[in-house]
């Protein structure tokens, strides 16, 4: 009579199927994470862009003064080049690590991706945090021992 739910109710799926669901799962939201930061690598783009206006003379002004120093549009290109390429690596990791989630494979590697994809606030944030609850439980690890 105490008892609030019915006895007819679903049965829950067992421990391991459910971890798997939650891992697979985790693999597709690191796909997503890795799509919105490679979004935001391209950002650096405009300095680029500035960089070589700078260098081709878009800045110059006839009488208005000396145009900008070649060594300030070399250093737009070579620094917003630098983040593009840190933030597709970034990306390029976070697949990676989807991926190996997904298949099951190298623990300490999907282990290593979750900590780094805390750096990438608020998304990556969440989804690593959740990711390193979820790698760290002894019935995940015996399903990537198990590939």
């Amino acid at each position: 009579m105490n008892d609030p739910l019915p006895s007819a109710a679903a049965p829950s799926a067992p421990p391991a199927s459910r971890d798997a669901a939650h891992l697979d799962l985790i693999g597709i939201f690191y796909y997503v994470v890795a799509a919105i930061a490679a979004l935001f690598a391209l950002f650096p783009l405009i300095h680029v862009g500035m960089g070589i206006a700078m260098l081709s003379g878009a800045f110059d002004q006839p009488g208005h003064g000396t145009p900008p120093p070649a060594a300030v549009g070399w250093l737009f290109i070579v620094m917003g080049s630098g983040f593009i390429l840190c933030g597709l690596a970034f990306a390029a990791v976070l697949v990676a690590g989807g991926r190996r989630i997904r298949q099951r494979r190298s623990h300490t590697f999907c282990i290593v991706v979750a900590g780094l994809s805390c750096m990438f606030m608020p998304f990556g944030t969440v989804l690593g945090v959740l990711a390193l609850v979820l790698l760290v439980k002894p019935e995940v690890k015996a399903l990537f021992a198990a590939n």
